[in-house]
């Protein structure tokens, strides 16, 4: 691609220029190439004669003028070089140079891209993992279309990536989903009883008792109330993640891995877990309770790992589950979390570091709430009440695409404003559709078009040609950037960047479909045109894959 060939070609001008006595200095930085922000000051730029002039004892604008005869005589595709401010070195690229990208593209297919960035190293994310007391809700749907996008961007960056769901079957919150669903059990079989506002509310619950007593009769009346907790809670749990796992894959998502935290205890990994700690001395007692020394670690204040009552904490089962992450060979760990669970992060860290393992190799995203409205007014939701938006609630309405798409269309650190009555208009103000239509209406020209293209293969050479008009260069400019985006995105684990990306590549193609006639009298400019725009095509599609968004043929 054009951008890394100008690396190549700064980074041999600097070497020849030192070989040849006018750079006294071979130490060279890393070539860093940008597109500047305004036009006119060519379509890249570099700043390494900045960055070099130190080493090389010379003002960088006299640094850049050693280089600028060898960087203007290295490529044909260079048209010219300008040296702005106070050293910066631009780049202005021939028109008949942008063709080949197209190439790139077609070629590539659904590759274009990936890359070996990650080098085969091994993450997990794991995400979701919602406790099973009750049906996922919109705010869920907005962690899972995250983390199953980073997984993605990750896994197309050349990472090996699993995917995990950790279930919270066991504590406290799994007795008192017992305990709700056994005493509406109760009631169906007319006993009085007191229904805490503790207790889980939905309908739900009263839902799952029914079917317990169609199931069981009335056999749990006569067993003791912690077995028969124990009984529905297990009965209620196993119920509530088969309906997650049935929502999450109608959303598009699915985990290689669901890890039990019951099994957890089952296996003594937990007591295992702080025995370790108590041999390295990084657990004391104090009033009865057990606590891990996390101030060592960074964290704000000792944290208790077995109450006093002897039962453990949640804290415990989590220092357990993350010493098990990193030991089946993960060379990061990366969690999703409610942007509640903020002041739990400096822990999490103390205790990976606890178990001798660089904390920077564990990494949390914070998921900041989903304000759900109808028409620009917020939907009234009770958690308490029991009465919340769920998922599937939201998928039915809107569909699984545009859900995704709108939940990626923010920084996952910024609050979200979810219309349902945006995400399901088929206009332009609504991103999902603005974007899947330019693939249906690509898919719509090529239908009628009358030529037919090579596939993945090169172009005649006559048709590229053609492709020089200044709109057709900003758009096969924009599908240029994607590679970068990808890896930028990657980088920094951000998958909304590839929804700006869509539409703004959505905008660039919109625009120029209605300035400039594909389908033409000339059967080599309609060659040529139909090859840019099943190029913006294939880009559209392999974007919204990595939004496990799907890309229409037909709209």
């Amino acid at each position: 691609m054009i951008k890394s060939n100008l690396k190549q070609i700064v980074r041999e001008a600097a070497q020849r220029a030192h070989a040849e006595g006018h750079l006294p200095s071979d130490d060279f930085p890393d070539v860093e190439i940008e597109e500047p922000k305004i036009e006119t000051h060519g379509d890249f730029s570099t700043n390494l004669a900045m960055i070099m002039a130190k080493v090389q004892k010379m003002p960088p604008r006299k640094v850049a003028e050693i280089l600028q005869p060898y960087l203007e005589e290295a490529a044909a595709w260079i048209q010219q070089t300008d040296i702005a401010g106070p050293g910066f070195i631009n780049f202005f690229i021939a028109p008949d140079a942008w063709g080949p990208v197209l190439t790139t593209i077609h070629a590539a297919n659904d590759r274009y891209g990936a890359s070996a960035f990650g080098k085969g190293r091994k993450i997990q994310v794991e995400f979701v993992s919602s406790n099973p007391t009750g049906p996922l809700h919109v705010g869920h749907g907005r962690g899972a279309a995250v983390g199953d996008s980073v997984a993605r961007i990750l896994a197309f960056s050349g990472y090996d990536v699993q995917r995990e769901y950790y279930i919270n079957d066991s504590g406290r919150q799994i007795r008192t989903l017992g305990l709700s669903v056994l005493l509406r059990y109760s009631a169906l079989f007319g006993e009085s009883i007191d229904f805490p506002e503790t207790c889980y509310q939905g309908d739900y619950i009263i839902e799952m008792a029914r079917a317990l007593k169609d199931q069981q009769g009335d056999r749990l009346l006569s067993q003791s109330e912690d077995e028969a907790v124990t009984t529905c809670a297990r009965y209620a749990a196993g119920l509530i993640i088969e309906g997650i796992r049935q929502d999450l894959l109608d959303f598009g998502v699915s985990f290689d891995q669901w890890f039990s935290e019951q099994s957890l205890y089952d296996s003594g990994r937990v007591d295992a877990s702080i025995a370790t700690l108590r041999e390295k001395k990084q657990v004391y007692e104090k009033d009865g309770a057990l606590w891990f020394k996390s101030t060592d670690f960074g964290d704000e204040k000792d944290r208790v790992v077995v109450r006093n009552n002897g039962i453990t904490t949640y804290f415990a089962s989590d220092i357990a589950y993350h010493q098990e992450k990193f030991e089946r060979g993960f060379d990061r760990v990366i969690d999703v979390w409610g942007a509640d669970h903020h002041g739990y992060i400096p822990r999490m860290k103390a205790a990976v570091a606890a178990s001798g393992v660089n904390p920077e190799n564990f990494q949390v995203i914070l998921v900041q709430l989903v304000n759900l409205l109808r028409g620009g007014a917020p939907v009234a939701m009770s958690t308490r009440a029991g009465e919340f938006v769920t998922l599937q609630d939201v998928v039915n309405e809107v569909g699984s695409d545009a859900a995704r798409f709108l939940f990626l269309t923010r920084h996952y650190d910024s609050p979200l404003d979810f219309d349902l009555e945006l995400a399901k208009q088929k206009s332009n103000d609504n991103p999902v559709y603005y974007v899947q239509y330019v693939h249906a209406r690509i898919a719509s020209i090529c239908r009628k078009a009358e030529i037919d293209l090579p596939v993945d293969a090169p172009l005649d050479p006559q048709a590229l040609a053609v492709l020089t008009d200044p709109e057709d260069v900003q758009l096969i400019k924009q599908l240029n950037r994607y590679p970068d985006i990808i890896q930028t995105s990657a980088r920094f684990m951000e998958p909304h960047r590839v929804t700006f990306y869509l539409m703004t590549l959505a905008g660039a193609f919109h625009s120029y479909y209605n300035r400039q006639r594909v389908l033409t009298d000339d059967p080599i400019t309609t060659k040529g045109r139909l090859y840019l725009v099943t190029a913006v095509q294939k880009v559209i599609r392999n974007g919204l894959a990595l939004l496990g968004v799907s890309a229409p043929d037909h709209m």
